[in-house]
């Protein structure tokens, strides 16, 4: 079975194929994932107007020439918006953004470098030797440190974060969270290092101690995450240089809409002036009927 298409030169066959394939060119632009317009109008392109309809019906080239430059003017122009909203996004990212971001990631990167070097300087964390201050007790047993820590939670109700205690020289809140009814450690001083509680006193201290030796780990993601961010703004600042491509095309084709429409503005004129020139017949007529009075 085959479905085959008849067009007929000289009818709206022409005018009808050139709508589908623009609306085609979208479509595809969308599935391919390019850069489609953006804009859409509320107006069904296939309904003509009864003007649009008058005029191809005269014959006129012009008119036909006028059609295609009104639709690809406003597709230029809708493309031209577009490229506008893009660049001003980016010229705020440039100018806001960016810099906020590379600053709060290099604050932190410090922080976590000093972080890093105050783990180092204690030696490995599962040694031997342990001092946990818990409330106003210290301990030198993991076992009943984590047992305080657990302590300490059966009596907080409150979301606020309350100062719990001391390890490695760095202070200690709990954080109770209402919603999913757990307890967390945070640890540190500006760069603070969470960890959740369990029910198992020795495992506590055990995440407490996987939490800090994570400071290596995420200080490289910090360093990575600041170079992507330098990344995107060197590609922000040369991609909000570029000019709008198709900007001298738009203006050719202006300029060329310009042109038609007062061509066919002054034809429309002349069709008016001839019409409403009298008939020569139609005066002598009332001539005579003036005479006959």
């Amino acid at each position: 079975m085959q479905i085959v298409r008849y067009i007929t030169k000289g009818t709206f066959d022409a005018y009808m194929f050139q709508l589908l394939e623009n609306k085609q060119r979208y479509i595809s632009q969308i599935m391919t994932g390019k850069s489609p317009a953006r804009t859409m109008e509320d107006v069904d392109d296939v309904a003509l107007s009864f003007a649009e309809i008058k005029a191809l019906a005269t014959g006129n080239p012009l008119i036909k020439e006028k059609m295609d430059l009104d639709i690809e003017v406003s597709k230029l122009q809708t493309l031209k918006q577009s490229y506008l909203g893009q660049k001003y996004r980016l010229e705020d990212r440039i100018s806001k953004e960016y810099p906020k971001e590379i600053a709060r990631l290099e604050e932190t990167i410090e922080q976590l470098e000093k972080d890093a070097a105050h783990v180092k300087a204690q030696g490995p964390l599962d040694k031997e030797t342990f001092t946990m201050r818990v409330g106003q007790k210290i301990y030198t047993d993991k076992v009943k440190a984590g047992e305080a820590l657990i302590q300490i939670c059966q009596g907080i109700k409150d979301t606020d974060p309350v100062p719990i205690g001391t390890y490695l020289e760095w202070p200690m809140t709990l954080h109770y969270n209402a919603f999913s009814q757990e307890f967390k450690v945070k640890i540190g001083h500006k760069v603070k290092h969470s960890v959740t509680l369990g029910t198992n006193p020795e495992g506590n201290i055990a995440r407490i101690n996987n939490a800090i030796k994570g400071v290596e780990t995420t200080l490289i993601a910090k360093k990575e995450e600041l170079e992507n961010t330098k990344t995107q703004l060197a590609k922000a600042k040369m991609e909000v240089a570029k000019p709008f491509t198709k900007e001298q095309e738009l203006k050719g084709k202006s300029a060329r809409l310009f042109e038609l429409n007062a061509l066919l503005s002054a034809d429309s004129k002349d069709i008016a002036v001839i019409d409403s020139e009298p008939d020569p017949e139609e005066t002598q007529l009332v001539r005579k009927q003036e005479r006959v009075r």
